[in-house]
């Protein structure tokens, strides 16, 4: 690489991958998305939340240019969607891709290639290339039209992986797939976040954005509740289990004084929970507790999900 295609290359990791101001769309009177604003950064993984009918779809449609924006202002890889040569930096898999059923999946994939200005001989080999990657060698002469929802999802990854993109849309690619395939996808999604491709990914299944995703926003009636990493979206406390061979009242004055509140679990009198701010604070804790003279037999963090984060910001939306 020449000094001014460095140059050139670390300018481009300083541009968001994706840039969302202001935006809303409106279809006469029913506004489906409404002032919406978010970046996300090459090579991050970020996950788009939120129940039907929420505006996900819309979003994502709009970042691949299928439709327009009503207001505000969208940027992909530095430029307008409209921007011909940012466009082939994408790869885009629909929810549910409708596939010429008639096309071998080499045909497929030779086809697709050239749209994207690719042929020859290198289009063949990152055919191929593409069909081992997503699990599908030996498939090459087969119709996708004879194609299991599984296989018809490869071969979809496949075609948005042609172009080498920098930026991989994905929606819901793991809808429909039995648990094999969605641990397949799974790991595909990951494999390619890896090699630095940035992610954005639109999905339902919350287990997989958790593994996934870097950051996440969920988004209700159009509107944009929250966004960041999970762990810091939670709006409750940090709850700690503290389990120890004897609770004194001296162990429960000082293990208050470092944490914001602490009470005996019910289940278990030898196990105290501990709200704290911060995961940091458990060193307080720890230290309160071998101050007081007690056994401290573990401390851990009472895990909360990313299903909880969302379930609960949606009910708490709708009050």
């Amino acid at each position: 690489m020449s000094s001014g295609q460095q140059e050139h290359h670390d300018l481009q990791r300083g541009v968001p991958a994706v840039q969302v101001d202001h935006l809303r769309k409106a279809y006469g009177s029913l506004v489906a998305v409404n002032d919406v604003s978010f970046v996300t950064q090459r090579g991050e993984a970020f996950g788009f939340l939120g129940p039907n009918g929420a505006g996900k779809s819309t979003v994502v449609k709009i970042l691949t240019g299928l439709i327009t924006s009503t207001q505000g202002n969208v940027r992909v890889l530095g430029h307008p969607v409209s921007h011909l040569e940012t466009r082939r930096k994408i790869g885009y898999l629909p929810e549910l891709p409708n596939f010429h059923r008639w096309l071998r999946a080499q045909e497929f994939l030779q086809f697709h290639g050239q749209l994207y200005g690719l042929g020859g001989a290198p289009l063949r080999k990152r055919s191929q290339e593409l069909l081992e990657l997503v699990g599908l060698t030996g498939c090459e002469r087969q119709k996708l039209g004879t194609f299991s929802k599984g296989m018809l999802q490869r071969i979809g990854l496949a075609q948005a992986l042609l172009n080498q993109p920098e930026l991989l849309i994905l929606d819901e690619p793991t809808s429909g797939l039995d648990p094999l395939g969605q641990r397949d996808m799974r790991n595909l999604i990951l494999r390619l976040k890896m090699e630095g491709i940035g992610i954005f990914l639109n999905s339902h299944q919350l287990g997989d954005v958790e593994l996934i995703c870097d950051r996440v926003a969920i988004i209700h009636h159009g509107q944009l509740l929250k966004i960041g990493p999970p762990a810091t979206l939670f709006d409750e406390p940090l709850v700690l289990e503290v389990r120890v061979n004897a609770v004194s009242a001296d162990l429960l004055r000082r293990v208050g004084a470092v944490s914001l509140a602490v009470q005996r679990d019910e289940a278990n009198p030898l196990r105290l929970l501990v709200e704290v701010q911060d995961d940091e604070q458990a060193a307080d804790v720890a230290a309160a507790v071998h101050a007081s003279g007690t056994r401290l037999f573990s401390l851990q963090p009472r895990r909360r999900t990313l299903e909880q984060l969302f379930l609960r910001t949606i009910e708490s939306s709708q009050y």
